[in-house]
């Protein structure tokens, strides 16, 4: 399945972030995050600005890891928040 579901939950893993705070954040069911981090089912696009804006709010270093992660880009180079995803 997908990318952005392997880098949330290495996100989460590395920052200690609960998939209910992510959910909380989000406004939605934690069920849909344990699907995403499962790699049961992928987010959609709009899900994962979502899921890259509550991040930001929770921990901006683990929003950034998670566009990073998600970009695949080499660590070290930064990417924008709103212009990437």
């Amino acid at each position: 399945m997908g990318k952005a579901g392997k880098a949330l939950k290495q996100v989460l893993e590395t920052y200690d972030i609960s998939q209910n705070r992510v959910a909380s954040v989000m406004g939605i069911g934690r069920s849909n995050v344990h699907r995403w981090v499962n790699e049961i089912r992928d987010p959609g696009a709009e899900m994962v600005i979502q899921l890259r804006d509550a991040l930001h709010q929770i921990n901006p270093a683990a929003a950034e890891e998670f566009v990073r992660l998600y970009l695949g880009q080499p660590e070290g180079e930064r990417s924008e928040p709103s212009d990437k995803i």
